[in-house]
């Protein structure tokens, strides 16, 4: 398992948020996987 620091663009600002995941996945997963942690904690 490898930390990566994402940054995210969701409702027109940038969120930096920290996503865990395991080395061999690609970066497409890892960053949605970024865009639906910063979409679960910031929609209201």
């Amino acid at each position: 398992m490898i930390e990566v620091f994402v940054t995210v663009n969701y409702k027109e600002r940038n969120y930096h948020t920290n996503v865990l995941v395991k080395k061999e996945l690609p970066w497409e997963k890892i960053k949605m996987i970024a865009e639906e942690q910063v979409k679960k904690q910031w929609n209201v």
